[in-house]
Formats: C-alpha cells, structure tokens, sequence
C-alpha cells in the first residue's frame, strides 16, 4: 500500500494544503452555495413570517405559555426564552439551522477526505509534495468557509433585530457545524467506506437531535441533562437574543479543536486507502449472487436507517397533532400557513396533511441518495467488474432502483403506521395520505435517473432539485409565495390528504412522468461509455 513520503515537520505535514482547498471550494462550487443560500433563507426569511403570526405583545405571551405547558412541541422546535422577534426566530429555526449546516459540513469533510481515497484520487495526490495531512485540513478548511459564509448572512441579515443576538445566532450554527465536520473527519479515519463514513455521522447527528428533544420534552428552559448533551441543545442554550450565555461558544469550540486533534492523531497513523475498522469481506455466493443482491448488501443499512427514522418520526408528529391544535388557536396567520401546506379542511386534518406532505420531502432526499448509488459504483470503478460478467446495465441498475423507488414507498408507509400509533386516530386516510405522496417523490427521483443516464457528469445536480423542491414545500407556505411558486414542485400538485378530495388525474400525471423520466434515464444509460 502507498505511504506518504514527507519526513515529519509540521510545514511538510500540511504542504499542499492552499492548492487542496482550492481544489476543494472548485469542486463545490455548486453543493456549498446551494446549502448555504438554502439555510440562509430559512432563517432570514422567518422574521417576516413571525411578525405576521405573533405581532402583538399578547400575542406571543400566549406563544411562551403555550409553549411551556406543550411538551410535543417542545421536542420538536425547543423551548422560548423570550418574546422578541429575534428569540422567536432563534426558537424557530436555530436547531434546525444548526442540523443543516452539520449535513452540510459532514458531507464536505467525507467528500473530500474518504471519497478521494476510497476513488484512488488520493494515492495519485499524495504521489507528489503533499503532506501527510494536507488532504484533511484542506477538507477542514472548505467547511470552515462554508460555515464562515453562513454565520455572515445570518448575522449581516437579522442585525436589524439586534446585532448582538445575530451575531450569537450565527456563530451558534457555523458552530454546530464545525462540531460535525470534525466528527465526520474522525469517522473518515475510522471506516473503509464514504458511505458508511457519511451514515455513522448522520446517526450521531439523529442521536443529538433525539437527546435534544428528549431533554426539551422534560423541561421548559433547556436545562436537561439531556439537552446539555447535545451539541443542538448548546446551540438552543446560547440563547441568541435572550441573554446570550458566550460561555456556550467554548463548549463547541471545545468540542471541535478535540475532536480535530483526534482526527489528525488518526490520520498520522495509517496508510492511503486503509482504515481502523476494516469492512469485513462478504460472500462472493449465495446471497450476493446476483446484482439485485448486491444492491441490496450496499444499500440495506441506508434503508434501515431511513426507515427507523420515519417511523419514529410518523409517532412523534402523531403524538403531538393535539397539542399543534392547541398551540394555533384562533391565530390566523398560523392557521393560514398550515391551510396552505395541508389544505382548507379542519385545522388538525390540516397540520396531519402538512406534516405528511414535509416527511414526503424529506423522503425526495432518500431516493436521490439511493439512485445517486448507481453512480457513485460506476465512477468508482466497482461497476465494471459486475459487468464484465454476464449482467446486463439494465439488470445492474434494476437492482439499485427497485430499492431507491420501493426503499421510498416503505418510508412512507412507515411514516404513516408511527402516525397511528402517535395519534391514535384516522388510521386508513392517514396511510393514504402518506402513499399519495409517492408520484411526487417518484419524478424526483426520476430526474436524478435521467441526470445519470444523459448527463453522469451533471448527476450531482439531483441534489439541487430535492433541495429547491424542500425549500419550496418548507419555506414558501410560510413566506406566502404565489401558488404558481408552489406549483414548480411535484409536490404542489398532489391533493391535500387526509381532509382533502382525492384527485386521481394530477396523481396519474405524475406517475406517468416518473415513468418516462426513469425509462428516458436508463436508455441513456444504455447506450453511452461507462465514466470513471
């Protein structure tokens, strides 16, 4: 196995590293603004949202005494520290804010240090004068930029409701996503695999959001232990706008400068390629005798996850239908929002349409990681023995898109069984509810099968079109865009179930367009050079 040949010295260790992060911040030229324009409208634009809700001091008195006696909604956006518009945003969207800049930043740090070596790129870097650690700080470093930027726009854009709580607010996000982007750089040293690297940082980050939650169920001031074990409970305890506590800021600069001390202790300690936990070879017969199951042994543990998340996620909303009920009340900007996210029947078949309608989104994100595995084997170079044998491209990508196309369906079925279980009521229209959103999610990953077939170079552009179509379907009820907006999602065609009439012809329409799109895709596929 090749070694890095640079003598020890800390300038020999890192030389390389300005040309590496060049390279680095070219490659994202498109994933990082795409995140950061994307986390930054969210946050940016929910000033506006929340004065038009709350605009009245007794109105958001009645939002903190709500908030303080409704546990379910506790754990799921944390609780209010304060009544200005400022802490109302930070209460809003901080956790949140924070979770996407630490999925941001993991994808970062594991694309450009476990994915180069896992491809071979990196062997043929280190070939010339590159230090042993260049490749990892230059990684580092593009998500520091990133989450840099980010902090700026976030505090450059809610100034205006005082400067010192933006500024909190923003260190707070970029900060949370350092935390990650080091722990994603520990995990690249430990795993043999990009994906298993991404998927174990991924649940740490689950694991942190569930702790959160947890502690905030339990508690109305954030003061769970619970809640202080997670590094989205330290973003809610700096309490942007309330007091700021600045001493938080050291637990996650903390975090981060440990973690990125184990990760370059890992890093001095093993060759180009290799790991410390080594993946345990498999069987070359039997179960993974045909494509269809090695498909299935590469992607099993993505859907596991996935699909313990829905669940789980279908029971928490459930749970807390009731108490969304309650919360709105008689004010009609909410009320407004969740009729345009869930339709115009009652408000609880409204908030349960809304809710089903987010989890399909997130389920967009699912299929195109799924199919984007077709990919992601071809340019690595593990295609090419599977069909140097008697498989067919075709038969070879079957495999992936039956699990991508029904991984999807069985989220959402999922989703909807926990929406039972949660609420207890509604059974049948609910898992309806959550089956009409498949079409929607189908196109979506269509397009990424087309963008793989046609255009491989342009594949990674699947991810802009889930990400456009989340933030249309998330941000644009609550900014009252016009529906014509909406209506650029595959989403906004969908009917509003439960409560709604459903409208079989939309849905046909979009079933058919999946169709095509995935038949147009692998007829491509077909036809054109295999890339690597």
């Amino acid at each position: 196995m090749t070694t890095f040949a640079v003598r020890p010295g800390s300038s020999r260790q890192l030389a390389g590293t300005g040309t590496l992060l060049r390279f680095a911040l070219r490659r994202d030229r498109l994933m990082i603004p795409v995140w950061i324009g994307a986390n930054a409208l969210m946050v940016l634009s929910m000033p506006n949202t929340l004065e038009g809700l709350y605009g009245t001091p007794a109105e958001r008195a009645d939002l903190i005494r709500q908030m303080a006696t409704n546990s379910s909604l506790r754990a799921m956006i944390g609780p209010v520290f304060d009544d200005s518009i400022g802490a109302l945003t930070a209460w809003r969207v901080g956790v949140y804010a924070g979770a996407l800049a630490a999925v941001m930043s993991l994808l970062v740090v594991v694309r450009h240090t476990r994915d180069e070596e896992e491809s071979g790129r990196q062997e043929l870097v280190a070939s010339g004068m590159v230090g042993r650690r260049a490749s990892l700080t230059s990684a580092l470093l593009a998500a520091a930029v990133a989450n840099a930027v980010l902090a700026l726009l976030v505090t450059a854009g809610l100034a205006g409701q005082g400067a010192v709580g933006a500024l909190a607010l923003g260190l707070g996000i970029a900060g949370v996503g350092m935390v990650f982007a080091t722990m994603a750089a520990i995990v690249a040293q430990l795993t043999e695999s990009a994906r298993l690297a991404r998927g174990l940082t991924a649940a740490v980050l689950g694991a942190a959001f569930v702790l959160r939650a947890a502690g905030d169920s339990a508690t109305d001031d954030g003061s769970s232990v619970l809640t202080w074990a997670s590094p989205l409970g330290w973003l809610e305890n700096l309490r942007p706008y309330a007091d700021e506590r600045w001493w938080v800021l050291a637990l996650l600069a903390g975090a981060m400068l440990l973690q990125g001390a184990v990760a370059y202790g890992l890093a001095g300690r093993r060759d180009i390629g290799m790991s410390f936990l080594p993946t345990r070879p498999g069987p070359a017969t039997g179960r993974l005798g045909s494509a269809g199951a090695l498909a299935w042994r590469l992607q099993r543990g993505g859907v596991l996850g996935w699909s313990i998340g829905f669940l789980l996620a279908g029971v928490v909303y459930g749970g807390m239908t009731e108490g969304a009920a309650d919360l709105v009340g008689d004010n009609a900007g909410a009320r407004r929002i969740f009729e345009r996210m869930g339709g115009q029947s009652g408000l609880t078949d409204a908030f349960l349409a809304s809710m089903v309608g987010m989890l399909g989104l997130v389920a967009a994100l699912y299929i195109v990681a799924s199919v984007l595995r077709l990919h992601g084997e071809e340019t690595s170079g593990r295609a090419e023995p599977v069909l140097a044998n008697a498989v067919g491209r075709l038969r070879w990508a079957a495999g992936h898109l039956v699990i991508a196309f029904g991984g999807s369906a069985l989220l959402m079925l999922l989703a909807g069984l926990g929406f039972a279980v949660g609420y207890g009521r509604e059974t049948g229209p609910i898992l309806g509810a959550c089956l009409a959103q498949l079409p929607a999610i189908w196109v979506i990953g269509g397009l990424a099968v087309l963008l793989i077939g046609v255009l491989p170079r342009a594949a990674a552009a699947a991810w802009g079109v889930a990400g456009a179509v989340l933030l249309i379907g998330w941000v644009g009820p609550a900014l009252d865009v016009p529906q014509v907006v909406l209506e650029l999602s595959p989403f906004g065609h969908l009917p509003k179930l439960p409560g709604g009439e459903m409208e079989w012809g939309p849905v046909l329409v979009l079933l058919g367009s999946a169709v095509v799109l995935v038949a147009a895709g692998l007829a491509g596929l077909r036809r054109r050079d295999m890339t690597t």
